[in-house]
């Protein structure tokens, strides 16, 4: 007798999926557990899917992994997108971001830290897609950083000498190891210490 596939129906059809509501559940798998990890018949319990479905519609563990990390990323970078576009001192935009990111870290209560940054540390090195899709994040977030930084010296808020790329650099340093850290020691005020510092530095 073969055994049925989970994610069909009695007669042979495959059930329909939302496939955002299947790379949510991948995605609270492979945030919590790393790559490695997670496992196939862990994602079918939290997806819904039998190993066959999961296959057909995402192609692999791996391509399933891919598409979560890319969309993580994708959201990620409207949401800084979003608060360096508003209507206030660059100031204020770049501690909106710091803010941004400590809420969500001390608001998990899991501890899970930034999944790009977890999954970095994991992959690279022996995965090239992960370094693509980190990678172009980083280029993507360094260049509006470095616009926002253009239009505060254009401004006056920094000072006309400073290099706008090298301001860029400092914030991305001190935003992901204050990501690091504040997944490993939890203290929020060693986190607003460290963000008002590095705001004192830049302006």
């Amino acid at each position: 007798m073969f055994k049925r596939d989970e994610g069909m129906t009695t007669n042979g059809r495959p059930r329909e999926f939302k496939k955002e509501a299947v790379i949510d559940a991948a995605t609270d798998v492979f945030w919590s557990k790393g790559y490695e990890a997670s496992s196939t018949q862990e994602l079918c319990e939290k997806t819904g899917l039998g190993k066959g479905s999961l296959y057909n519609a995402f192609g692999s563990k791996n391509e399933l992994f891919e598409q979560v990390l890319q969309r993580y990323n994708d959201e990620g970078l409207e949401i800084s997108r979003e608060i360096l576009g508003r209507s206030i001192p660059v100031k204020d935009r770049l501690r909106a971001l710091f803010e941004w990111a400590i809420g969500m870290d001390f608001s998990d209560p899991n501890h899970r830290g930034c999944m790009a940054v977890n999954i970095s540390m994991e992959r690279a090195g022996r995965d090239p897609m992960v370094e693509r899709i980190f990678g172009q994040y980083i280029y993507d977030l360094e260049e509006d950083l470095i616009s926002v930084m253009e239009e505060a010296i254009q401004s006056g808020e920094i000072p006309a000498e400073r290099s706008a790329k090298q301001l860029a650099s400092l914030f991305l340093s001190s935003y992901y190891g204050l990501r690091v850290m504040n997944s490993a020691t939890m203290n929020r005020e060693l986190a607003d210490r460290i963000v008002e510092s590095t705001l004192d530095v830049i302006f």
